[in-house]
């Protein structure tokens, strides 16, 4: 059984890729959350903005984890960035079960160059503690491998010592 829960939703897969090249480095449980809503085509991309956007989410689809997640040694949150913004897939697991996480981690995938750093403040409004480690990745760019591994040494460092730095 894992002591690190990687929790994430994908829409086009760049995050799914992302959180399994994590959690395979980290040796860590992975699980995808879905809501169920269709974004496919141009209207469900549509329906994504104003998601974020309005900050609204919808109910979940089941999901199950070896342990609770506040057992976890660390969670690592994975989401896109939608207009600025988490997803509302994620957004929605946070409202419902962020204050179960008290150790968390988050990685974001986004299109731009933008890192979106605002994006960690609004997910710790529903955690029951502030992130202890981030990373914003831009898969394809330059820098991705680099980021990410960073990222995987700063999580392997933080479950050897028990604290971030």
């Amino acid at each position: 059984m894992s002591d690190v829960l990687c929790i994430y939703y994908s829409f086009s897969g760049n995050t799914r890729r992302a959180m399994k090249e994590i959690a395979d480095a980290v040796g860590a449980e992975i699980v995808a959350i879905d809501d169920g809503a269709d974004r496919n085509g141009w209207r469900g991309r549509l329906r994504a903005g104003k998601d974020a956007m309005r900050r609204s989410t919808a109910p979940l689809k089941p999901f199950t984890t070896e342990r609770n997640i506040e057992d976890y040694k660390l969670v690592i949150v994975g989401t896109p960035v939608w207009g600025g913004r988490c997803s509302s897939p994620i957004r929605g697991l946070l409202k419902r079960r962020g204050l179960e996480m008290s150790r968390v981690a988050y990685v974001l995938t986004r299109s731009g160059n933008r890192r979106c750093v605002s994006v960690y403040d609004q997910m710790d409004l529903y955690t029951a503690e502030k992130h202890l480690l981030e990373v914003s990745l831009q898969p394809g760019s330059v820098g991705y491998a680099f980021w990410r591994d960073k990222f995987i040494s700063d999580v392997q460092q933080y479950l050897e010592s028990g604290h971030v730095g």
